[in-house]
């Protein structure tokens, strides 16, 4: 069950994306929480703990993008319970990847938990990848 509250937290979100396609990082890195209880863990890899690593590392990917749109955010699930939510997506985008001259099609499946801040919701995790298909066993192994 989703809480009326938390409507329009996806289009918010989805908002923020097709920016930082476009090499604007600022409304991404709004949507999370302003403490160091903060972590993401981007396509790229590693995972960033802290309001200011977060920031640096959405920085850092949005100099990667550019010329890009969201093609579709496809929901596979929402809850909300109390003063937490998440929300599982597929994150579809044509965007230039680090300097390429085509656009590319990008597909990222991510988890987004989110926390009641007063009347806000605001990242306190995101973690995003591009294994949206099915993987093989081998896949896994290093």
């Amino acid at each position: 069950m989703v809480d009326s509250n938390f409507d329009g937290v996806v289009e918010r979100l989805g908002a923020a994306l097709g920016e930082i396609l476009k090499g604007d990082p600022a409304p991404c890195q709004a949507l999370f929480a302003k403490n160091d209880e903060v972590t993401l863990a981007n396509p790229f890899g590693g995972v960033s703990r802290g309001r200011d690593s977060v920031a640096a590392s959405i920085a850092k990917a949005a100099a990667i993008y550019r010329d890009g749109e969201v093609v579709a955010l496809e929901n596979q699930a929402t809850a909300v319970v109390g003063d937490l939510a998440y929300v599982v997506l597929i994150e579809r985008f044509r965007v230039r990847v680090a300097g390429r001259a085509d656009l590319d099609d990008v597909a990222l499946r991510t988890t987004n938990i989110y926390r009641r801040e007063g009347n806000e919701w605001l990242l306190v995790h995101r973690q995003a990848d591009p294994r949206v298909g099915e993987q093989t066993p081998e896949s896994v192994v290093q």
